[in-house]
């Protein structure tokens, strides 16, 4: 029996152009479909797709890709463009291993022009495109697509700044789902914006700014007429801004009044300098429970699709978890201490604070540079500022952790959650950040094994008085019976006594030690020393060096090889006799995928089974120190 279904016959953008518009509304409703049943299956990200199906059904009806080039800021908004590019087909394989990715990946299809996945880079990137075009004297529109919270991050700020004098063609697509702005949605906008995207109305207006320009004192009047429309349009459209910066403003748009739409990208389309498209969108669009609890359904493991229940057990202590009481307990305790997060409140556990204590939560947007600068100017003046982030983003924020923080010896406590590799993939994985904070002056760096740990280390941080940094993985240890020792400034934690072999492990890798402690015992015979690391800066040296010299030491952590324990361990011993030491981290020589974590750990030999197998045959091989 022949499958009817419309994205089953879409294999490129080419084939929207025959669509009716019946047709087209149809096509969104599958497309919602697919994204639900998919992402019920594997995780990803729900709501934020739901909510820019009509745009991007418009943006492929009306222009043409991948002659034309869209960049997605907000990457993980690209589900229905994957599924109207060809990818309808390996679409069930979103974010699996060796499926598509869960964001943009020129490398995956021709029509992904830029990756995108840390907010902030699209209108920078775009603007690269449309030069290149236009140096190489190129047709063809980029489009960049950017929401309303990427907008204020420093770096699309600083490209808006250079639009006017970079490009004269360059269309930005701004996705709008807050649903506070609703006071500009109107009968008058929508007037306005009918009237201003019309060819005829900026036509005449290029011909009468000629006419006038003839005349005596034209410059005079142009000017005048020029003051008094920015000043009647910003009455009723906030414009003025992007106006004022060289763009062509037009909106608000309904983001799901899909020939609204088409309208408004048709009739710019010929406008021949850089425009910007308010876009009203609603997060979760087309699904109630994703409408009802959109962060909730921002992103998700597997759930029912009927009902939105999630399936997988959630243990009810995690680090995020753990992290959002200690805080709101030293709170309690200090009102000098205040919380700082980046649009990540809800996701690192930070909204417990939020809502005990909103005088003192501050949430800077996507804004991880200006969040660093900010704690390290409320320890300035004598408050004890929290910084909750993902690892990922992070990475963005590392010139202020060294000259605004560090380099001062202020009191900030950073706790960097999702810290390792993660199932999103590149863009994702926590893994370039620990290199970096191990060089820093001033600064105590550590990993908790567990939840029970991480608010012992939280409490160490507070009285330590100057700059402490905690990272810890996304989700649960599961090893919550572990007993915690006092934590000591520089010191290590023996778990397990052993004299054959030794295995340091930081974070939540001591799980992986003793599980391989555990089997090497009962395989081997072996006796195997297992020792949570703790700090790794400043490290324990004392006490690897004096198991170096009676035992062959391994290392074992959720971090890039050559960034971390591996290397303090090898710089530690590199003159000192010893009876080997061997590591077990993540290739620094490729690009870690997207993927499920058990996957991921035996692909690249970091599950217990593969770190008991390789241990097992070093022991066996000759030993030259």
């Amino acid at each position: 029996m022949p499958d009817n279904k419309l994205l089953d016959r879409i294999h490129s953008p080419d084939d929207l152009k025959i669509l009716t518009s019946q047709q087209l509304i149809e096509l969104c409703s599958e497309l919602r479909e697919e994204i639900v049943k998919t992402v019920s299956r594997n995780g990803g990200h729900l709501a934020p797709n739901l909510g820019v199906v009509e745009l991007t059904v418009a943006l492929h009806k009306v222009f043409r890709m991948p002659t034309d080039q869209i960049v997605w800021d907000v990457g993980h908004q690209s589900y229905p463009h994957k599924l109207l590019t060809g990818r309808m087909d390996r679409f069930h394989t979103l974010r699996l291993d060796d499926g598509i990715s869960g964001f943009p990946f020129p490398e995956e299809s021709e029509y992904d022009s830029f990756i995108g996945g840390h907010a902030g880079n699209a209108i920078s990137a775009a603007l690269g495109l449309a030069a290149a075009r236009e140096n190489r004297h190129e047709g063809g529109h980029v489009i960049a697509v950017v929401g309303d919270g990427s907008l204020i991050n420093g770096l699309s700020m600083e490209a808006l700044n250079n639009v006017r004098s970079t490009c004269r063609n360059l269309i930005i697509v701004v996705n709008d789902n807050k649903m506070s702005i609703s006071r500009s949605v109107g009968a008058i906008p929508n007037y306005l914006n009918r009237i201003i995207t019309g060819r005829s109305y900026n036509r005449f207006k290029a011909f009468a700014k000629m006419a006038v320009n003839r005349l005596p004192s034209g410059e005079g009047i142009i000017g005048g007429i020029q003051k008094l429309e920015g000043a009647a349009k910003s009455l009723f459209v906030p414009g003025v801004f992007f106006e004022e910066l060289g763009l062509r403003y037009i909106g608000p748009v309904n983001g799901h009044q899909l020939s609204e739409l088409i309208q408004t990208f048709e009739r710019i389309r010929d406008f021949n300098r850089p425009v910007i498209i308010h876009v009203i969108t609603e997060k979760g669009s087309g699904c109630e429970y994703a409408i009802e609890f959109p962060e909730k359904f921002h992103g998700v493991s597997s759930f029912n699709p009927e009902n939105g229940q999630c399936r997988e057990k959630t243990c009810p202590v995690h680090f995020s978890s753990a992290f959002g009481d200690a805080l709101c307990d030293l709170a309690g305790k200090d009102p000098d201490v205040v919380g700082i997060t980046a649009a990540m409140a809800c996701g690192t556990g930070m909204k417990k604070f939020a809502e005990k204590f909103p005088e003192r939560f501050y949430d800077v947007g996507i804004a991880e540079g200006h969040a660093l600068t900010f704690a390290a100017g409320i320890a300035a003046n004598g408050c004890r500022p929290v910084v909750a982030m993902y690892g990922t983003f992070f990475h963005r924020a590392m010139d202020s952790l060294f000259h605004d923080i560090c380099l001062q010896n202020l009191p900030v406590i950073l706790c960097i959650d999702r810290a390792g590799v993660v199932e999103d993939g590149p863009t994702h994985h926590g893994l370039y950040d620990e290199a970096f904070a191990l060089e820093m002056p001033n600064l105590t760096l550590m990993a908790p094994k567990n939840e029970s740990e991480l608010k012992a280390m939280f409490e160490f941080a507070y009285n330590r008085k100057s700059p402490v940094v905690i990272r810890y993985p996304r989700g649960a240890s599961r090893q919550e019976n572990l007993p915690v020792a006092p934590v000591e400034q520089g010191k290590s934690e023996l778990l397990r006594n052993g004299n054959d072999l030794s295995l340091w492990a930081v974070g939540r890798e001591t799980k992986t030690a003793l599980e391989a402690a555990n089997r090497l015992e009962k395989e081997s015979g072996l006796s195997c020393k297992v020792v949570n690391a703790r700090f790794l800066k400043p490290f324990d040296e004392t006490a690897l060096k004096a198991d170096a010299q009676t035992m062959p030491v391994f290392t074992i952590e959720d971090n890039l090889a050559g960034g971390g324990l591996d290397s303090i361990s090898d710089r530690l011993l590199i003159n000192l006799k010893h009876h080997g030491v061997y590591h077990f981290a993540w290739p620094s020589d490729r690009i870690i995928p997207h993927g499920t974590l058990p996957a991921q750990r035996k692909k690249f030999g970091m599950d217990t089974a593969s770190i008991v197998e390789r241990i097992q045959k070093i022991l066996h091989e000759p030993h030259q120190t």
